[in-house]
């Protein structure tokens, strides 16, 4: 009697400031700027599920074709979609043009404008048994005697050296690094310090409470994060990032439609007198240097990443 393999909560890395160094105990790995995807495969076929158990199977035609580049009967694979940049970097905004997608009729065309490949990093579950709790160094092993690599398919590569390889990525202005402890088992939805992301720069998912316009377009918005008590707090504008000028028009014709008479924010922002209120419906991934508490507590060197399809209610800040 088979047991359907069920979507699982992915293990997910502490956030530190600092790289760990323990040589012989960890393991260092490039933080890829795309999204956690979970690859499900047994008798039933292949199915793709993101990190909140949303299904994608339909949106990465790459990892269709199992056989191709797996040799188990049955397996639980985890790893992170990319896609690149012009600039030849992985990019948040590409590969959320793939993954936001919610027409099939658009995923052909999407997937031959936005290539992306699938890095594979971590095995939860192989033929028929659980590994999840086996050490990170016996995982990896499994991983590599069951994947066939290809120009779609890699395994995610790993370097000794996690302070030469955290130098690297700040030079190349790319998201960080994750540090794994060689002997950490693999805690279904858990969140602990045998897995630490050390990151370059900051991001959070932040809510749209305004805009300002120029020629009847939108040039900036206004961000916003809620308290413990449900209030929006403003957090800063930002009119950079990766948006192209298309990106832009859809986005006011998205929001305008939505525009408030009332401010949705608690408190004023520092830039309200040209600005229109909106609705709070929609969010944004958005990088920045630094959060200045002391400041108002507002970002800096704020920039927009891409449009997520998260929830404003689950946007919640770090408020005391």
């Amino acid at each position: 009697m088979r047991t359907e393999l069920k979507p699982v909560i992915p293990f997910e890395p502490e956030l530190s400031e600092k790289v760990p160094v323990d040589p012989g105990l960890w393991r260092y790995e490039i933080k890829w700027d795309g999204t956690r995807i979970m690859t499900y495969h047994d008798q039933g076929g292949t199915r793709l599920f993101n990190r909140k158990q949303h299904e994608r199977t339909l949106l990465y035609p790459e990892l269709a074709l199992f056989p191709s580049y797996c040799k188990a009967d049955s397996v639980i694979l985890d790893g992170e979609m990319i896609a690149l940049g012009a600039d030849g970097k992985p990019s948040f905004h590409e590969i959320m043009r793939r993954d936001l997608i919610r027409r099939t009729d658009r995923v052909q065309s999407a997937y031959e404008a936005v290539p992306a490949t699938y890095m594979l990093f971590d095995i939860v579950y192989l033929n028929g048994e659980w590994v999840h709790l086996k050490p990170l160094q016996e995982r990896l092993e499994l991983l590599h005697q069951i994947i066939i690599p290809n120009e779609r398919i890699q395994l995610a590569p790993a370097h000794p050296d996690g302070q030469a390889l955290f130098q690297v990525m700040c030079s190349q202005g790319m998201e960080g690094i994750v540090c794994k402890k060689l002997d950490s088992p693999y805690t279904l939805g858990g969140k602990d310090g045998r897995w630490l992301k050390v990151k370059n720069y900051g991001d959070i998912i932040a809510v749209i409470g305004g805009y300002t316009l120029n020629g009847g377009i939108i040039n900036a918005v206004l961000l916003g994060q809620y308290d413990k008590q449900g209030m929006l707090r403003y957090i800063g504008h930002v009119g950079t990032g990766k948006l192209t000028r298309e990106d832009w028009r859809q986005l006011t014709e998205r929001l305008l439609p939505h525009t408030i008479s009332e401010r949705p924010f608690s408190n004023k922002p520092d830039r309200h007198q040209d600005a229109f209120w909106v609705k709070p419906m929609y969010t944004a991934k958005v990088q920045y240097s630094e959060w200045r508490w002391q400041e108002g507590r507002t970002l800096r060197q704020p920039s927009i990443q891409a449009f997520v399809n998260q929830g404003p209610d689950q946007c919640i800040g770090p408020w005391m």
